[in-house]
């Protein structure tokens, strides 16, 4: 069965590519393991010039990676070129950091000498989506590779162009044969990749029932597993919030990647005082979006990736006004080649219905009133998601009882919710397990061994 990538902007086929079968496959992972016993023995000052000449590399070839991700998944190219600087950033990041994460700690016992070493446990698959092409692979690949581990990628099917890329700038940047592969195969390949016996640790990110899926087969191996799942992020906005940030960055937050990404806001929990004046300036702001050519700088918002995330959306978006809730604003498929949706602004919903219950992958804002902080707090929690969370407020005590009571995996306070080198990423509930990034990040595929002498 062969590979595709489809241009979303006008649905027309780019190129194919021919699966890799299950012999080839398995002669990968068996060089990748090969490699890992030299790859972990390396210093980390080898490892880290590799990456710093990645980081380098994606700086100077910015251009060809970014309209990459634009001709096969539909980001805006402005977008994708802050995807590619985002990557260097996360390569050198790690590149300065690894050897302090990683070192050997001293902890004080009845023994002349005890503490703890983080080793590397081998190769790891990375099971990646299609949203974010180039950096959700990055973010993975940096504190794995620098910590002495392999990578395998299985990247979404839809972006065989991207893997392929990928695959070389490491490659390029010195690391050598079998510290990073690409491995062009169907999601349907990914359990018996998972229980190779030499495959050590697995990291997805995907979809709710893709987590469920891996999580299945990684459990039953006893094999180690990073989920970064789905996301419906609340966005709340109470009476002192600066209303004029709030909706700037609401809107920026909703239709960044054209709407298709697990942190975007994607319930904004409104006081009730501003509920009205907060729905006004979000319609004012809708009204001047351009959808269009993600390749024109002047577009706002570009294609959905996939046809049958058209098909999914406008379900949902049906689903809910036949529950009550009120259409602002859109609601239909753009008239015109691709996979186009109008930026959607839903009013009036509540709990019960697929806007608040379900994640929106696409350009749908959606506006649920509270009565006050407590029923606003109620709201956000009450989702079987727990990826992110933004709430605006001037009053500090206000903040502090959204860090204390928000249930996510990170709490913003006036500001959108972003991924950060420097910080973990990460969810609980259905919005996965483990986390990404910092110190905590390059620990995940680390065996954190106890040492011990009398």
């Amino acid at each position: 069965m062969a590979l595709e990538a489809r241009n979303p902007t006008t649905g027309e086929l780019i190129a194919t590519w021919d699966e890799f079968d299950t012999d080839r496959v398995d002669l990968l992972i068996n060089d990748a393991g090969d490699e890992f016993e030299r790859h972990r023995r390396r210093s980390f000052g080898e490892r880290a010039g590799w990456l710093t000449r990645v980081a380098d590399l994606l700086e100077e070839r910015k251009e060809r990676y970014s309209r990459l991700m634009t001709d096969e998944m539909g980001k805006l190219l402005g977008e994708a070129r802050s995807e590619v600087e985002k990557c260097a950033w996360v390569c050198r990041y790690y590149a300065e950091h690894a050897e302090r994460f990683l070192a050997p700690e001293s902890i004080g016992t009845d023994a002349s000498e005890s503490g703890v070493r983080y080793q590397p446990i081998g190769p790891v698959l990375a099971v990646m989506p299609w949203n974010f092409p180039f950096w959700q692979v990055f973010r993975f690949a940096a504190p794995a590779l620098m910590a002495g581990n392999v990578g395998l990628l299985k990247h979404a099917s839809n972006v065989p162009g991207c893997a392929i890329a990928i695959e070389e700038v490491i490659r390029d940047g010195g690391f050598p044969d079998g510290c990073f592969t690409n491995l062009p195969v169907g999601s349907s390949h990914v359990e018996e990749i998972i229980r190779h016996p030499r495959i050590a640790g697995v990291t997805l990110t995907g979809s709710e029932g893709a987590g469920r899926a891996v999580g299945k087969a990684a459990g039953s191996e006893i094999k180690h597993v990073v989920l970064e799942l789905g996301g419906s992020d609340p966005f709340i906005v109470m009476p002192g919030a600066d209303m004029q940030s709030a909706v700037e960055t609401a809107v920026k937050s909703r239709m960044i990647n054209n709407g298709q990404s697990c942190i975007a806001a994607k319930r904004f929990i409104l006081h009730q005082e501003i509920a009205g004046e907060f729905e006004e300036m979000m319609l004012e702001r809708f009204a001047t979006l351009v959808v269009g050519d993600p390749a024109d700088e002047g577009t706002d918002i570009g294609p959905l990736a996939r046809e049958e995330s058209v098909v999914d959306l406008l379900g949902q978006i049906e689903r809910s006004v036949a529950c009550g809730a009120r259409l602002c604003t859109g609601g239909g498929r753009v008239d015109r080649p691709g996979y186009f949706v109008e930026p959607t602004l839903l009013a009036d919903v509540e709990p019960g219905m697929p806007a608040f219950d379900e994640e929106t992958f696409g350009p749908v804002a959606t506006l649920v009133r509270a009565r006050d902080i407590d029923h606003a707090i109620e709201l956000a929690n009450g989702t079987s998601f727990g990826l992110g969370a933004s709430a605006w407020t001037r009053d500090p005590q206000e903040a502090e009882t959204f860090f204390d009571r928000i249930e996510a995996g990170a709490v913003f306070i006036n500001g959108m919710v972003k991924s950060d080198p420097r910080l973990p990423f990460g969810g609980i509930r259905a919005s996965g397990v483990g986390r990404e990034l910092s110190h905590f990040g390059i620990r995940e595929f680390c065996n954190i061994k106890t040492v011990w002498k009398a």
